[in-house]
């Protein structure tokens, strides 16, 4: 089988910070960072979160208060400029580094996707590391689920991107990308999501058919989310079906584990793929 990318890797927002300090986590960055190079591409969660902590650390630990979307808009602007500052900071100074905000309709319409494709090879052509992330600076809920309700007039399969989970694998989907890594902040999935020792390490099955079908007995297990307004395991292994049909290897572990780790199953981490 052949691919026309080698890596699309995500990292989650709670990944990329210090809960307990309630500050950002520099030693993902560059772990993250020395480890990428062209014929990555990256989608990075974590300015909506960041946004928050930079906001609370120029005001005297206060967060702002009103509607639940401004304030996630005004945080995640906020948030941008400091998550690419550290991309651009830990990746490889000889390689070009390139931000792109994507929206659920840029992937909904077939001359948008064509366009982003094209961008996107060029950016390995290029020796360029694109970093993704979806738009939330200038996308509310209320617009999404307007948009999104017109688009299923027309469409049977329409793309949200309700996280960058999604957003990963559905440009994983659109490059045919030969792995799809999801760095979070645990291992991977689990039978039960309380008892570390129940890992599963590898999904797999003798076809797509079969993969698919363990795929779907493996969310049954799975339950709740990392932080308010994420869907969690079960959503991921929803979004990852897609590029699976493609035949990615899609491979679930913990950001505190280097990528080339967790490609070569040096570290614990749940890899799914069709054997």
């Amino acid at each position: 089988m052949t691919f026309d990318y080698e890596f699309v890797g995500k990292v989650g927002s709670m990944a990329l910070i210090r809960k307990e300090d309630n500050d950002i986590d520099y030693n993902i960055f560059s772990r993250i960072g020395l480890e990428l190079s062209p014929g990555w591409i990256w989608v990075s969660s974590g300015a909506t979160e960041i946004g928050r902590i930079d906001y609370m650390k120029r005001n005297n630990g206060k967060e702002l208060e009103g509607d639940i979307d401004e304030v996630k808009t005004d945080y995640a602007a906020q948030g941008q400029v400091i998550l690419m500052e550290n991309y651009r900071r830990f990746i490889n100074p000889t390689f070009s580094v390139r931000q792109i905000l994507l929206e659920h309709q840029h992937f909904n319409d077939s001359e948008k996707c064509d366009h982003i494709r094209k961008l996107l090879y060029r950016c390995r052509e290029q020796q360029a590391i694109p970093i993704i992330n979806y738009n939330d600076s200038v996308s509310s809920d209320e617009n999404r689920k307007m948009e999104l309700r017109n688009l299923r007039k027309s469409a049977d399969h329409i793309v949200e991107c309700v996280d960058n989970d999604e957003t990963a694998a559905t440009v994983a989907t659109l490059v045919k990308a030969k792995y799809l890594i999801l760095l979070t902040s645990v291992n991977g999935i689990y039978a039960d999501p309380q008892k570390p020792e129940t890992l599963i390490k590898e999904i797999s099955g003798a076809n797509t058919y079969e993969l698919i079908n363990n795929i779907r007995s493996a969310q049954q297990n799975c339950i709740g989310a990392s932080r308010t307004g994420a869907n969690g395991a079960k959503a991921k292994l929803e979004f990852i079906i897609e590029p699976v049909k493609n035949g990615t290897t899609v491979i679930i572990g913990h950001a505190r584990n280097k990528l080339s780790d967790l490609i070569s199953g040096s570290v614990d981490r749940t890899i799914i793929r069709v054997r």
